[in-house]
């Protein structure tokens, strides 16, 4: 039985399962979706979470843990550098403001040819920011009310 077992070791020393926890949040903060096993994606789940918690807080110390947990990574060219702790609290946490957590979503996918293992699609949910309506005075429906009467009559 695996009671009180803080986390799947994925056949890896510690060091190993940190870099992989570290470059499979990376690599799905940078594509916003990826292909992987399950037991990976389901542990791998709990830390973007953690993640995306510390980066809708936004202070300073947020970003600091961050980039203590996920590492100070820029990749691309010369020219088109990425940040991605810095996409993360700007882009994706603008996007999930208003989201209260689950912020990923796990879709299987079948199996791996070689060993049979369950695959699935690992991705960030993509919430749709609501525009923001326009308030109608008061006056304005006055107006609206009193042209229906005057088309009435």
């Amino acid at each position: 039985m695996r009671h009180q077992i803080p986390y799947r070791k994925l056949s890896r020393q510690r060091s190993h399962y940190r870099a992989l926890m570290r470059n499979l949040a990376f690599s799905l903060f940078e594509k916003e979706k990826i292909e992987t096993t399950e037991a990976k994606a389901k542990e791998v789940r709990g830390f973007v979470d953690q993640l995306v918690t510390l980066a809708k807080e936004g202070s300073l110390h947020s970003q600091r843990r961050a980039r203590a947990l996920l590492g100070n990574k820029i990749i691309g060219a010369r020219d088109k550098k990425i940040d991605i702790v810095g996409k993360l609290f700007k882009e994706l946490a603008e996007r999930l403001k208003e989201h209260k957590g689950g912020y990923t979503r796990i879709t299987k996918i079948g199996f791996r040819p070689g060993d049979a293992a369950p695959k699935v699609v690992l991705e960030l949910v993509k919430v749709k920011i609501a525009p923001k309506k326009e308030k109608k005075t008061d006056k304005s429906s006055d107006e609206a009310k009193t042209a229906d009467a005057k088309s009435a009559a």
